[in-house]
Protein backbone atom coordinates (compact mmCIF):
# COMPACT_ATOMS: atom_id res chain seq x y z
CA UNK A 1 0.00 0.00 0.00
CA UNK A 2 1.11 3.23 -1.34
CA UNK A 3 0.01 5.40 1.70
CA UNK A 4 3.15 5.84 4.83
CA UNK A 5 1.29 7.46 7.77
CA UNK A 6 -0.54 5.58 10.14
CA UNK A 7 -3.69 7.76 9.77
CA UNK A 8 -4.04 7.77 5.73
CA UNK A 9 -3.52 4.11 6.39
CA UNK A 10 -6.56 3.69 8.80
CA UNK A 11 -8.66 6.40 6.77
CA UNK A 12 -7.86 4.29 3.43
CA UNK A 13 -8.58 0.98 5.07
CA UNK A 14 -12.13 2.26 6.68
CA UNK A 15 -13.07 3.84 3.17
CA UNK A 16 -12.57 0.65 1.76
CA UNK A 17 -14.64 -1.13 4.67
CA UNK A 18 -17.39 1.69 3.49
CA UNK A 19 -17.41 1.12 -0.23
CA UNK A 20 -16.61 -2.83 -0.37
CA UNK A 21 -19.51 -4.55 2.69
CA UNK A 22 -21.95 -2.73 1.27
CA UNK A 23 -21.44 -3.28 -2.48
CA UNK A 24 -19.76 -6.50 -2.95
CA UNK A 25 -19.80 -8.35 1.05
CA UNK A 26 -23.35 -7.95 1.93
CA UNK A 27 -25.48 -8.80 -0.96
CA UNK A 28 -22.38 -12.25 -1.47
CA UNK A 29 -23.86 -13.14 2.72
CA UNK A 30 -27.50 -12.38 2.07
CA UNK A 31 -27.01 -15.14 -0.89
CA UNK A 32 -25.33 -17.63 1.41
CA UNK A 33 -27.81 -16.96 4.20
CA UNK A 34 -30.83 -17.35 1.78
CA UNK A 35 -29.06 -20.51 0.71
CA UNK A 36 -29.66 -22.18 4.46
CA UNK A 37 -33.17 -20.70 5.67
CA UNK A 38 -35.92 -21.96 5.87
CA UNK A 39 -38.35 -18.76 5.92
CA UNK A 40 -37.23 -14.97 5.69
CA UNK A 41 -40.21 -13.01 6.65
CA UNK A 42 -38.34 -9.98 8.40
CA UNK A 43 -34.92 -8.66 8.57
CA UNK A 44 -33.30 -11.95 9.60
CA UNK A 45 -34.15 -15.09 8.60
CA UNK A 46 -35.70 -17.49 10.60
CA UNK A 47 -34.82 -21.38 10.90
CA UNK A 48 -31.17 -22.89 8.98
CA UNK A 49 -31.52 -26.02 7.21
CA UNK A 50 -29.00 -27.89 4.56
CA UNK A 51 -31.98 -29.05 2.28
CA UNK A 52 -31.15 -26.74 0.11
CA UNK A 53 -28.11 -27.73 -0.94
CA UNK A 54 -29.32 -31.35 -1.16
CA UNK A 55 -31.11 -30.13 -4.04
CA UNK A 56 -28.66 -28.32 -5.30
CA UNK A 57 -26.15 -30.99 -5.70
CA UNK A 58 -28.14 -33.59 -7.38
CA UNK A 59 -30.60 -34.31 -10.25
CA UNK A 60 -31.31 -31.27 -12.44
CA UNK A 61 -28.97 -29.20 -10.82
CA UNK A 62 -26.05 -31.68 -10.64
CA UNK A 63 -26.31 -31.87 -14.52
CA UNK A 64 -26.61 -28.38 -14.70
CA UNK A 65 -23.52 -28.01 -12.75
CA UNK A 66 -21.53 -30.59 -15.59
CA UNK A 67 -23.16 -28.42 -18.07
CA UNK A 68 -21.75 -25.62 -17.09
CA UNK A 69 -18.71 -27.06 -16.67
CA UNK A 70 -18.20 -28.25 -19.75
CA UNK A 71 -19.31 -25.17 -22.08
CA UNK A 72 -17.19 -22.81 -19.67
CA UNK A 73 -13.91 -24.84 -20.08
CA UNK A 74 -15.05 -25.63 -24.15
CA UNK A 75 -15.84 -22.05 -25.00
CA UNK A 76 -12.48 -21.13 -22.68
CA UNK A 77 -10.06 -23.21 -24.96
CA UNK A 78 -11.49 -22.04 -27.94
CA UNK A 79 -11.17 -18.80 -26.80
CA UNK A 80 -8.15 -19.36 -25.59
CA UNK A 81 -6.45 -20.89 -28.91
CA UNK A 82 -8.41 -18.35 -31.00
CA UNK A 83 -7.62 -15.60 -29.40
CA UNK A 84 -3.87 -16.12 -28.92
CA UNK A 85 -3.45 -17.38 -32.40
CA UNK A 86 -4.87 -13.87 -33.76
CA UNK A 87 -2.58 -11.81 -30.86
CA UNK A 88 0.29 -13.73 -32.44
CA UNK A 89 -0.33 -13.23 -36.40
CA UNK A 90 -0.86 -8.99 -35.63
CA UNK A 91 1.78 -8.62 -33.58
CA UNK A 92 3.81 -8.39 -37.12
CA UNK A 93 1.04 -6.27 -38.83
CA UNK A 94 1.79 -2.71 -39.05
CA UNK A 95 -0.40 -0.65 -36.36
CA UNK A 96 -3.69 0.18 -38.41
CA UNK A 97 -3.87 -4.32 -38.94
CA UNK A 98 -3.27 -4.45 -35.44
CA UNK A 99 -6.25 -1.93 -33.83
CA UNK A 100 -8.71 -3.44 -36.81
CA UNK A 101 -8.14 -7.07 -35.43
CA UNK A 102 -8.63 -5.55 -32.17
CA UNK A 103 -11.71 -3.59 -33.21
CA UNK A 104 -13.01 -6.92 -34.54
CA UNK A 105 -12.14 -9.00 -31.27
CA UNK A 106 -13.58 -5.87 -29.29
CA UNK A 107 -17.10 -5.87 -31.21
CA UNK A 108 -18.99 -9.04 -29.05
CA UNK A 109 -18.33 -6.83 -26.00
CA UNK A 110 -19.48 -3.85 -27.47
CA UNK A 111 -23.17 -4.75 -27.55
CA UNK A 112 -25.15 -6.47 -25.41
CA UNK A 113 -24.51 -10.28 -25.07
CA UNK A 114 -28.25 -10.90 -25.83
CA UNK A 115 -27.58 -8.93 -29.15
CA UNK A 116 -24.36 -11.59 -29.92
CA UNK A 117 -27.11 -14.70 -28.74
CA UNK A 118 -29.79 -13.41 -31.63
CA UNK A 119 -26.84 -13.25 -34.07
CA UNK A 120 -25.59 -16.74 -33.52
CA UNK A 121 -28.97 -18.01 -33.40
CA UNK A 122 -30.06 -16.48 -36.70
CA UNK A 123 -26.53 -16.98 -38.53
CA UNK A 124 -26.44 -21.21 -37.28
CA UNK A 125 -30.00 -21.88 -38.08
CA UNK A 126 -30.02 -23.04 -41.65
CA UNK A 127 -27.65 -25.49 -43.53
CA UNK A 128 -25.24 -25.65 -43.99
CA UNK A 129 -24.19 -24.79 -40.62
CA UNK A 130 -27.23 -25.82 -38.75
CA UNK A 131 -26.49 -25.38 -34.88
CA UNK A 132 -29.64 -24.54 -33.51
CA UNK A 133 -30.94 -26.87 -30.72
CA UNK A 134 -27.32 -28.31 -29.88
CA UNK A 135 -24.71 -27.94 -27.40
CA UNK A 136 -22.03 -26.43 -29.77
CA UNK A 137 -24.49 -23.44 -30.03
CA UNK A 138 -24.48 -22.78 -26.46
CA UNK A 139 -20.58 -23.08 -26.77
CA UNK A 140 -19.70 -20.46 -29.84
CA UNK A 141 -21.57 -18.12 -28.34
CA UNK A 142 -19.96 -18.53 -25.06
CA UNK A 143 -16.36 -18.37 -27.35
CA UNK A 144 -17.68 -15.06 -28.88
CA UNK A 145 -17.87 -13.54 -25.79
CA UNK A 146 -14.67 -14.14 -24.54
CA UNK A 147 -12.56 -14.43 -27.07
CA UNK A 148 -11.99 -10.73 -26.60
CA UNK A 149 -10.55 -10.84 -23.41
CA UNK A 150 -7.79 -13.89 -24.22
CA UNK A 151 -7.06 -11.47 -27.17
CA UNK A 152 -6.25 -8.70 -25.27
CA UNK A 153 -4.58 -10.11 -22.21
CA UNK A 154 -2.04 -12.05 -24.95
CA UNK A 155 -1.59 -8.77 -27.01
CA UNK A 156 -0.55 -7.05 -24.10
CA UNK A 157 1.71 -9.51 -22.88
CA UNK A 158 3.07 -10.04 -26.66
CA UNK A 159 3.83 -5.88 -26.09
CA UNK A 160 6.03 -6.55 -22.73
CA UNK A 161 7.90 -9.66 -23.84
CA UNK A 162 11.56 -8.93 -24.77
CA UNK A 163 12.14 -9.67 -28.47
CA UNK A 164 15.99 -10.35 -27.23
CA UNK A 165 14.86 -13.66 -26.38
CA UNK A 166 13.49 -14.85 -29.48
CA UNK A 167 16.00 -13.22 -31.06
CA UNK A 168 19.13 -15.39 -29.35
CA UNK A 169 16.85 -18.28 -30.59
CA UNK A 170 16.54 -17.59 -34.00
CA UNK A 171 20.39 -16.54 -33.89
CA UNK A 172 21.01 -19.99 -33.03
CA UNK A 173 19.49 -21.30 -35.68
CA UNK A 174 15.90 -22.08 -34.43
CA UNK A 175 13.30 -22.37 -37.01
CA UNK A 176 10.15 -19.92 -36.44
CA UNK A 177 7.73 -22.78 -34.92
CA UNK A 178 10.60 -23.73 -32.72
CA UNK A 179 11.16 -20.71 -31.18
CA UNK A 180 7.53 -20.26 -31.19
CA UNK A 181 6.51 -23.57 -29.17
CA UNK A 182 9.85 -23.36 -27.28
CA UNK A 183 10.76 -19.89 -26.80
CA UNK A 184 7.41 -17.61 -26.95
CA UNK A 185 4.77 -19.81 -25.69
CA UNK A 186 6.50 -20.74 -22.66
CA UNK A 187 7.03 -17.35 -21.70
CA UNK A 188 3.64 -16.41 -22.57
CA UNK A 189 2.06 -18.78 -20.29
CA UNK A 190 1.53 -17.02 -17.45
CA UNK A 191 -0.58 -14.17 -19.45
CA UNK A 192 -2.24 -17.63 -21.10
CA UNK A 193 -3.46 -18.87 -18.09
CA UNK A 194 -4.97 -16.00 -16.57
CA UNK A 195 -6.36 -15.14 -19.80
CA UNK A 196 -8.59 -18.93 -19.42
CA UNK A 197 -9.35 -18.30 -15.75
CA UNK A 198 -11.06 -15.04 -16.65
CA UNK A 199 -12.95 -16.68 -19.95
CA UNK A 200 -13.87 -19.49 -17.25
CA UNK A 201 -15.48 -17.54 -14.81
CA UNK A 202 -17.05 -14.86 -17.59
CA UNK A 203 -18.54 -18.31 -19.27
CA UNK A 204 -19.67 -19.80 -15.94
CA UNK A 205 -22.09 -17.01 -15.02
CA UNK A 206 -23.30 -16.21 -18.60
CA UNK A 207 -27.20 -15.94 -18.84
CA UNK A 208 -28.49 -12.93 -21.73
CA UNK A 209 -26.86 -14.77 -24.23
CA UNK A 210 -27.85 -18.77 -23.18
CA UNK A 211 -31.24 -17.82 -22.47
CA UNK A 212 -31.76 -17.32 -26.02
CA UNK A 213 -29.95 -20.72 -27.39
CA UNK A 214 -29.98 -23.41 -24.81
CA UNK A 215 -32.12 -26.50 -25.72
CA UNK A 216 -34.09 -28.30 -23.29
CA UNK A 217 -31.44 -31.27 -22.54
CA UNK A 218 -28.25 -28.83 -22.35
CA UNK A 219 -29.24 -26.37 -19.50
CA UNK A 220 -26.71 -24.25 -17.76
CA UNK A 221 -26.59 -23.17 -14.18
CA UNK A 222 -27.02 -19.81 -14.28
CA UNK A 223 -30.47 -20.82 -16.71
CA UNK A 224 -31.18 -23.06 -13.92
CA UNK A 225 -30.93 -20.33 -11.12
CA UNK A 226 -33.10 -17.96 -13.11
CA UNK A 227 -35.55 -20.19 -13.49
CA UNK A 228 -35.82 -21.44 -9.88
CA UNK A 229 -36.72 -17.69 -8.63
CA UNK A 230 -38.33 -17.03 -11.33
CA UNK A 231 -41.26 -19.69 -10.06
CA UNK A 232 -40.59 -18.52 -6.41
CA UNK A 233 -37.80 -21.06 -5.16
CA UNK A 234 -35.80 -18.22 -4.10
CA UNK A 235 -33.62 -20.08 -1.49
CA UNK A 236 -33.09 -22.89 -3.94
CA UNK A 237 -32.31 -20.75 -6.22
CA UNK A 238 -29.55 -19.27 -3.56
CA UNK A 239 -28.22 -22.88 -2.97
CA UNK A 240 -27.27 -23.35 -6.53
CA UNK A 241 -25.64 -19.25 -7.05
CA UNK A 242 -23.42 -20.59 -3.81
CA UNK A 243 -22.82 -23.98 -5.98
CA UNK A 244 -22.16 -22.10 -8.79
CA UNK A 245 -19.66 -19.59 -6.96
CA UNK A 246 -18.10 -21.96 -5.43
CA UNK A 247 -17.60 -24.48 -8.35
CA UNK A 248 -15.75 -21.16 -10.46
CA UNK A 249 -13.64 -20.35 -7.20
CA UNK A 250 -12.00 -23.83 -7.30
CA UNK A 251 -11.31 -23.91 -11.06
CA UNK A 252 -9.96 -19.71 -10.85
CA UNK A 253 -7.90 -21.21 -7.41
CA UNK A 254 -6.94 -23.85 -9.67
CA UNK A 255 -5.59 -21.59 -12.75
CA UNK A 256 -4.21 -19.19 -10.26
CA UNK A 257 -1.73 -21.95 -9.04
CA UNK A 258 -0.84 -22.94 -12.41
CA UNK A 259 -0.19 -19.66 -13.28
CA UNK A 260 2.45 -18.44 -10.43
CA UNK A 261 4.04 -21.87 -10.91
CA UNK A 262 4.60 -20.87 -14.51
CA UNK A 263 5.90 -17.13 -13.53
CA UNK A 264 8.63 -18.70 -11.71
CA UNK A 265 9.77 -21.23 -14.38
Amino acid sequence: MLVHSRKARWATWALFAVLFLPLFALPLLVIVTASLAEHWSGAFPSGLTGEHYASATRGESLQALTTSLVTAVSASLLALAVGAWAALAAASLKKGGKRFIDALFMLPVAVPSVVVGLAVLVAFSEPPMLLNGTRWIVVLAHALLVTAFAHQSVAAALVRLDPAYEQAAASLGARPSYVLWKVKLPLLLPSLTAAAGLCFALSMGELSATMMLYPPDWMPLPVQIYAATDRGSTFTGAAVAVVLMAATLLVLLAVSRIRTRASYR
